[in-house]
């Protein structure tokens, strides 16, 4: 690699200005630590004349972002559009096979295409890089491959969306509904003002969690469909209900090898207030690896926003710019297995189930026959009535139960005139 190394910036939201702010900044910090130039050549966005806090030159700036790749001499390539087709596909794959480094934070583009973008990678010898893609400040991904790399992983798990586990903890804090705290978190630009929903749902947590399995198991990036629920169903009465049980609630991502098959999972957890992960809160950040011989390893930090993603982007250039060629994915691609999938129907777990239903006599015996039925055992029972409307909240937590056998089971109950919504089921950790 030459001495003088010509970059492409192409999107320039919050991220991508930052970005470019801190590769102007850090020129030469850069070249004291590679021993190289950095010199933005191309730049990419939307408008041009969008208010930023600096001018772009036109003599570098592209509409179609496809155009730098035909028209510039391009070393490294850093995409921020976001897309997980489209435009950005495209672009990263044309940049790879015209042998341009690249570095891109797009967790969607990864998890979806990141198998067939690295195989390009690998043909071509060079870079695609996207440490950034998983929890942000924190460096897991180059964690996993360099550090841990002769660790047999077993299993990681941890908060990976910050707008998730800042919704939950705000709700514990201020005792306020999902929805007002929702407001807060779009008005302090933690969740997206239009559409949160893939925050919410557990779709961005899941894209983490494959790129994490990918790389802690060795295994190509499954196609399968996962375990996936979000927090939209989380009242205000079970993060209180939580708290009187000593626990508290979190989104986890988890994924780990059941007798050498991928069990992939995203679901909100009920976990007890001594556990670890139970107190990182807010935006924060925490991804738990268990392995042999490191036994467990936790690491911490802020997942998202321009500074934190900024920060693994910058360390993905510094990697680049040393000349280390790597495998995207820890190893080559042909020694990268397709994952045998765990039936995630035969899941054992004990569950919080919370049932909204009319005052009267015999519903308990009914849900709880129910229950026997399929042989889920009670552990412990709350009743909290709410005598003004003659409803009351029948808690339950079981011991471990079938996942497959749950949901029949509540499905059942859920068509008895007297339930009055869907229940709430949350899993244990």
């Amino acid at each position: 690699m030459n001495k003088n190394i010509n970059i492409a910036l192409v999107g320039l939201g919050q991220i991508g200005i930052y970005l470019y702010d801190q590769l102007q900044k850090k020129r030469k910090d850069i070249e004291i630590k590679t021993g190289k130039k950095i010199n933005i050549v191309a730049i990419s966005a939307k408008n041009i004349n969008k208010k930023r806090r600096f001018k772009i030159d036109k003599k570098i700036f592209f509409k179609n972002p496809l155009d730098i790749i035909k028209k510039k001499n391009i070393d490294v390539l850093f995409e921020i559009i976001g897309q997980s087709d489209g435009i950005s596909k495209r672009l990263v794959e044309e940049a790879l096979s015209k042998k341009i480094n690249v570095i891109t934070p797009n967790k969607a583009l990864i998890a979806k295409h990141g198998d067939y973008l690295g195989s390009i990678a690998e043909k071509k010898r060079v870079n695609l890089e996207f440490e950034a893609a998983v929890a942000g400040g924190i460096p897991v991904l180059r964690t996993i491959k360099e550090g841990l790399a002769t660790n047999k992983i077993q299993k990681v798990y941890g908060i990976l969306n910050g707008t998730s586990n800042y919704i939950l903890s705000e709700m514990m804090s201020s005792k306020k509904s999902f929805k007002d705290v929702l407001i807060k978190a779009q008005k302090l630009g933690y969740a997206e003002p239009g559409n949160p929903k893939l925050d919410l749902n557990g779709y961005d947590a899941l894209s983490k969690i494959k790129i994490l399995s990918s790389l802690s198991f060795n295994k190509k990036i499954s196609k399968k469909n996962s375990l996936m629920e979000g927090i939209e169903k989380i009242e205000l009465k079970d993060i209180e209900i939580a708290n009187q049980l000593n626990c508290r609630i979190k989104l986890i991502g988890i994924s780990e090898l059941i007798n050498g098959n991928l069990f992939e999972r995203v679901h909100p957890c009920l976990i007890n207030k001594d556990n670890y992960i139970a107190n990182v809160n807010g935006v924060m950040n925490a991804v738990i690896i268990e392995g042999n011989p490191i036994g467990e390893s936790i690491l911490q930090g802020e997942g998202a926003g321009p500074g934190p993603t900024s920060s693994a982007l910058m360390s993905d250039l510094l990697s680049i710019l040393r000349g280390n060629v790597k495998y995207p994915f820890g190893i080559s691609r042909l020694k990268r297995s397709n994952p045998k999938i765990y039936n995630y129907d035969k899941y054992l777990n004990s569950l919080y189930l919370r049932f909204e239903v009319k005052d009267k006599p015999g519903v308990l015996a009914f849900i709880t026959k129910k229950l026997a039925n399929k042989n889920i055992s009670v552990e412990r029972l709350i009743q909290k009535p709410n005598y003004k409307n003659k409803t009351a909240s029948i808690i339950i937590i079981t011991h471990e139960s079938k996942e497959k056998d749950v949901k029949i089971c509540l499905k059942n109950i859920t068509q008895n005139k007297n339930i009055l919504k869907s229940p709430v089921l949350i899993r244990l950790l």
